[in-house]
């Protein structure tokens, strides 16, 4: 069996406050792209985890990521050899191990079902894994795990994301954070909530990790409905009304700055 963990993607990330137990209250709009990581199972004596791909070296120790700890807290009997392709970078504000871990709840829930708490098991995960298993568009609240569904009227929009090849922790930038209330999220469709939103980390994480004003300044210069960066970073997306700006878009940033990572997708 095969699954993809769709890239997550903040289309709008607004930070409300800090909370005495070290996190933050956020609310933000989640989108899920085409493309992603892809995990393959297959039945096995014990579980067991491999990374191979693009990004596999960062993915740590293959028996304590967050693949191997999404199979230690799902109940299934029999065991699974999971082979993790990393396709996407990592600490770049794409929820990429948040979406392994979905889509392994995802892959158990296909072989036996999923447990009737399994947002709770998710949630001990990550904030993102409850968003990620279900990897549809919504808002979220809270610190990411209280979700209201809402009409996705941006599905299959092309996207081009964007990373300069630097990984950003998340604690530093939430750190980094000036702590000031702008405001809730907007309310309206989807594409209203995204043009009229904002991401709240985007000034810390380029006092952190100056690169992304560079990608974010590029990006705004290809014709894009949107360009903005994901979480925490260093990831920066691009919305696009036609796959031939989009594609042109890549293809211009290709030439200009061929050493940043790129993937052109859709939104799903």
């Amino acid at each position: 069996m095969k699954e993809t963990a769709y890239a997550k993607l903040n289309l709008a990330l607004h930070v409300r406050k800090r909370r005495d137990d070290g996190y933050h209250e956020l609310e933000t709009l989640f989108a899920f792209c085409e493309h992603g990581d892809v995990l393959s199972a297959s039945p096995a004596e014990r579980d067991e985890v491999r990374t191979i791909g693009e990004f596999a070296t960062n993915v740590g120790d293959p028996g304590d990521n967050l693949v191997a700890r999404a199979l230690t807290a799902l109940p299934h009997p029999d065991g699974l050899s999971i082979t993790l392709e990393k396709n996407l970078p990592v600490a770049a504000g794409l929820g990429g191990g948040s979406a392994d871990a979905g889509a392994v709840f995802r892959l158990v829930e296909r072989l036996h079902g999923l447990p009737d708490d399994w947002q709770e098991r998710a949630l001990t995960l990550g904030a993102d894994v409850p968003a990620c298993v279900r990897s549809h568009m919504a808002v979220g609240r809270g610190v990411g795990e209280d979700l209201a569904s809402l009409e996705n009227d941006l599905a299959g929009m092309p996207v081009l994301l964007v990373n300069p090849r630097v990984p950003l922790s998340t604690g530093p930038v939430f750190k980094a954070w000036d702590g000031q209330d702008r405001g809730p999220l907007p309310q309206g469709t989807a594409r209203e909530i995204a043009l009229q939103g904002r991401n709240d980390l985007e000034a810390p994480a380029i006092s952190i990790c100056p690169p992304i004003a560079g990608v974010l300044a590029v990006l705004r210069e290809t014709s894009p409905m949107l360009a903005r960066m994901s979480g925490s970073g260093a990831t920066c997306f691009a919305l696009y009304d036609s796959t031939e700006l989009r594609d042109a878009a890549e293809r211009s940033i290709a030439r200009s700055h061929p050493g940043w990572w790129r993937m052109a997708t859709a939104l799903r």
